[in-house]
């Protein structure tokens, strides 16, 4: 299970330049609050989807033991 903190690791970088280029894409553009609510949002999004993931490949380790 040392791959957990690697992968961890891996998932929390994803989110900070994932949560990073949409701050670039729409950084003056919108409200301050709308922003970060944006951000929020996305960032949620990919940690659902970053869950499913690893919640997929724990699944199929299980299967083939």
């Amino acid at each position: 299970m040392k791959e957990l903190l690697l992968y961890g690791l891996a998932a929390l970088g994803g989110l900070v330049v994932l949560g990073y280029s949409v701050h670039m894409f729409i950084g003056g553009l919108v409200s301050p609050h709308t922003e970060r609510t944006v951000i929020l949002i996305v960032c949620l999004i990919g940690a659902a989807c970053l869950a499913y993931m690893g919640w997929d490949v724990v699944k199929r380790r299980r299967e083939r033991s």
